[in-house]
């Protein structure tokens, strides 16, 4: 005879079965969630970057077809448009806040940090830009990766980044595929110049390389504990004042020498739109990934210049830049596919038991005027702060 408890408890047994055996599906099912998650985090990143590339291609493109067709070099004039875009937009927006955030605020507590925030922003762009006029395109191609090192580097320090092996190969990889494009270059026959003075050439570069990083970083963290409005306002306030000084100084014979007519009005007006655009949308990504994968994605930005140059410049087309290409993409996957961490802020330690000696503040016993204030550390390791 069956013990009466007995149907009750194979009852209870029955779902507890059932839901072992469906165990095993819900995991499948989260772990294809997890991977098709992770499969779109990076198929989105990878856009993301190619879209900055593409506002970069444009910048250059421009540049280079302004001083090539019409001997127009005013990257500082550039610059400034840039920045004054910048400043009639985000800076606006910042000055009609009425908020904690409004421009007021933002400049009473951190006007100097954005002082030199702005000073590190226009003088890379100026720094690489004027490169070109001492030393070749390969060594501004090879050596304006230093940035990138130095980018991880004060991630480490600043934003407490912490990266895995992974990350590291991802980048020996990135620079492979610009060794591989650099290599195109030469066999392609881009490489026409020498350069004036190679030494101040190569040091203008490493000093832009590593401006870009200071600002790199700066803006990531900006964006992920302020606001992307609050970076891009005062980065255009105080841009546009540095820029527009130092154009009113080094620029002005040049800017009086153009010819103007609408071909270089039009070409002026696309640089600064793809400029306006490169700024306001960067942060965005920044914010969803990070400075470095940032910096990796747009390697492939020079490769874009040189697809548009086939056809203005009549560059020659090697099978290498192809594989650059390739490579730079692999190793970009590759960096993305490992989130980096972020290692915790240590903590100043706290006594464990309560009623130590010292543990407050000692005050001298012949100011009768202070109040006694004694310090008292309980179990929960709080602090209990009581005057008499």
């Amino acid at each position: 005879m069956e013990p009466a408890g007995a149907g009750a408890e194979a009852g209870a047994e029955a779902p507890q079965g059932a839901a072992a055996a469906a165990s095993p599906s819900r995991r499948r099912l989260l772990a294809q969630l997890r991977a098709k998650l992770c499969t779109w985090r990076i198929l989105k990143t990878i856009l993301l970057g190619q879209m900055l590339s593409l506002f970069i291609c444009g910048t250059a493109v421009t540049s280079q077809y302004l001083a090539e067709q019409y001997q127009v070099n005013t990257p500082m004039l550039q610059s400034f448009i840039n920045y004054f875009l910048l400043l009639l937009v985000y800076t606006t927006i910042l000055a009609f806040r009425t908020d904690g955030d409004s421009l007021l605020q933002i400049l009473k507590q951190r006007w100097w940090k954005y002082l030199f925030l702005g000073l590190a922003d226009v003088e890379a762009n100026y720094t690489i830009v004027k490169a070109y006029q001492y030393t070749t395109l390969t060594s501004v191609q090879l050596l304006d990766c230093f940035g990138i090192p130095v980018l991880m580097a004060l991630s480490w320090f600043i934003l407490r980044a912490r990266y895995r092996l992974i990350h590291f190969i991802a980048v020996a990889v990135c620079l492979l595929g610009v060794g591989t494009m650099v290599g195109a270059d030469i066999l392609a026959g881009r490489q026409d110049s020498e350069g004036s003075d190679v030494v101040i050439g190569d040091v203008l570069v490493l000093l832009g390389a590593s401006l870009y990083a200071i600002s790199n970083v700066s803006e990531e963290y900006i964006v992920k504990n302020l606001s992307r409005v609050e970076f891009l306002g005062m980065v255009g306030l105080f841009g546009t004042i540095i820029s527009g000084l130092q154009l009113a100084i080094v620029e002005h014979r040049d800017i009086m020498r153009i010819q103007w007519n609408w071909k270089i009005a039009l070409l002026f007006a696309v640089f600064a739109l793809c400029m306006f655009g490169l700024y306001s949308f960067m942060p965005v990504v920044i914010k969803v990934t990070s400075a470095t994968s940032v910096n990796l994605g747009i390697l492939t930005a020079d490769l874009y210049s040189l697809f548009f140059g086939l056809f203005l410049f009549y560059y020659k087309f090697s099978g290498l830049y192809i594989l650059s290409f390739v490579i730079i993409m692999v190793g970009f996957i590759l960096y993305c596919s490992t989130p980096t961490r972020t290692a915790e802020p240590t903590a100043v330690p706290q006594p464990r038991s309560t009623g130590l000696d010292n543990a407050g503040l000692k005050l001298e016993e012949n100011d009768s005027q202070t109040p006694a204030v004694t310090v008292q550390f309980t179990r929960e390791e709080s602090v209990v702060v009581s005057t008499d």
